[in-house]
């Protein structure tokens, strides 16, 4: 296993040096120029020429691309244009708020997607079998915007259950000490603070995991479907085990390695994928300060985010993985 990990571990760095490549000429071929953002349009040409000097934008792309690897090898993700601070420091906040929406929105889904998927398999050609199914199917083909902009509109404005913006209300005060305010909140034993977060994460996590929901759904009853005709479950039952007990302890951890691997890919998904959603509820995320970097062109900040986010996808996938042999004995690395 610690060989396997350690293989793994290294592929990671031709993944990443591909992926760092490919966003720097992406970055750089789009229209516009960081120094004309940052000076506006009646900057004189000296100035503008000085920025770019400063900036190093007057290089080839080549030394551009060089000094910016040699930069991100050493553990520097540079300095923002816009901002003038280290990348390092200032994309924490907004990576633990998307990793705390994320997980979030994954729980939501993994819970309810998982049990839907379990019954609906148990219960084949029912009416839970097929309201189930095409719930899944209304998930999938949702647009996560439409259902975002519909939930603040019911619970926030008509209801007036859930708020609809930003992470916390601002009249609580919360010390962020490793940037997870839901954690923090337990940390400190800020009850009051804690319950106004998860108000906060509610709206957003449901939206950010509808699809991943149904995604999650169908895949569990696929592959309960197929265990559930296996010796061993014939077995059981012909023992005179609880139908329960079949199913959860005898039958699910082996259908788990399928949908194990789509709730990995679906993290990762969520992990990059959250822009729309982190713009409908004003979550500050690493999405909308990608977002925000592209308008400005703030190539560093777009560089080093997206490079973070490849990171964390890449890594989510390993994790997986070890959790295969966790999950079903069989399976040796």
């Amino acid at each position: 296993m610690l060989s396997y990990v350690a293989r793994r571990i290294l592929q990671l760095i031709p993944v990443l040096f591909g992926m760092s490549l490919v966003v720097f000429a992406i970055i750089h071929a789009i229209p516009g120029d960081p120094a004309m953002v940052i000076l506006g349009e009646r900057a004189t040409p000296q100035a503008l020429n000085e920025l770019r000097e400063r900036l190093g934008l007057n290089q080839p792309l080549y030394m551009q691309y060089w000094h910016y690897l040699l930069q991100t090898l050493g553990g520097d993700l540079g300095e923002s244009i816009r901002t003038k601070k280290a990348i390092a420091q200032e994309i924490f906040p907004y990576l633990a708020a998307t990793i705390e929406l994320s997980l979030s929105a994954l729980v939501f889904a993994a819970v309810v997607g998982v049990n839907a998927g379990i019954i609906a398999a148990w219960r084949r050609a029912s009416w839970f079998d097929y309201i189930a199914m095409l719930v899944a199917l209304i998930g999938v083909s949702m647009p996560v915007f439409w259902l975002g902009l519909m939930e603040q509109w019911v619970f926030a404005q008509k209801l007036a259950l859930l708020p609809s913006i930003g992470r916390y209300n601002a009249r609580e005060t919360i010390h962020a000490i490793t940037q997870f305010y839901v954690l923090d909140t337990l940390l400190e034993g800020n009850w009051a603070g804690f319950w106004d977060v998860v108000k906060h994460l509610v709206l957003p996590s449901v939206a950010l995991g509808t699809i991943p929901m149904a995604i999650i759904a169908r895949m569990s009853r696929s592959s309960m479907l197929e265990v559930m005709k296996a010796d061993y479950v014939r077995t059981a039952r012909a023992k005179g085990l609880n139908e329960f007990w079949v199913i959860y302890k005898h039958a699910l951890k082996n259908a788990m390695a399928p949908v194990l691997t789509v709730m990995g890919l679906q993290l990762g998904t969520l992990l990059g994928g959250a822009v729309l959603t982190e713009t409908i509820f004003g979550w500050p995320g690493i999405g909308r300060y990608i977002n925000d970097a592209i308008s400005f062109r703030d190539y560093p900040v777009v560089q080093s985010g997206i490079l973070v986010v490849a990171f964390f996808f890449v890594l989510i996938n390993l994790l997986v993985d070890i959790l295969y042999a966790y999950v079903d004995p069989r399976i040796h690395y």
